[in-house]
């Protein structure tokens, strides 16, 4: 057991249950997984920048990326069908929680002027979606490997049934939203 998903068990989990009132013990929100994504739409004409992301994505996970490719041919961005246009990950158990132990200890307070996160990336039913502009908050980026900047999104999907419930669940876990 990992040491966020600990702190969920004996702290968030009891909390939340007294602030909502849940009849049964599997109605209270948990996270699910967490997503990340790197959409990289230069990779159409350097193709080397897609073996990049897929290397730093697979580092700050600690599993193997995937390349997502484009579903349609779209002209007016001299994209095909087929080409490769990003990478993501999807992370559940143990990778789920280090990574976001990760997130919250680590990478957050390495942002430069970081005053918290807006809570607006909630879509209506608990997940919550984070853009970082930057990788290299992540310890695992080495500055002298990186040929672009990058961002990256990050979806924290949960089982919550609203955004206050998803908003509490995260502030419980120590997710740093502005005030």
């Amino acid at each position: 057991m990992t040491r966020l998903e600990k702190i969920y068990t004996d702290k968030v989990a009891p909390a939340l249950n007294k602030e909502f009132g849940y009849k049964s013990s599997m109605e209270i929100p948990g996270i699910k997984a967490i997503s990340l994504n790197i959409g990289l739409g230069e990779a159409s004409q350097n193709a080397k920048l897609i073996d990049g992301a897929v290397e730093e994505l697979t580092a700050i996970a600690g599993q193997r990326a995937v390349v997502t490719r484009a579903k349609k041919s779209i002209a007016a961005f001299k994209l095909r069908e087929g080409m490769p246009v990003g990478s993501r990950v999807t992370l559940r158990r143990d990778l789920m929680w280090d990574f976001l132990d990760k997130l919250i200890s680590f990478a957050l307070p390495r942002v430069r002027d970081f005053r918290g996160i807006p809570d607006k990336g909630f879509d209506g039913r608990g997940n919550f979606t984070l853009g970082i502009k930057e990788l290299t908050i992540f310890p695992e980026i080495q500055l002298d490997k990186i040929e672009i900047t990058k961002g990256m999104n990050v979806t924290i999907v949960t089982s919550a049934k609203t955004d206050k419930e998803g908003k509490m669940l995260l502030e419980l876990l120590g997710m740093p939203f502005k005030k």
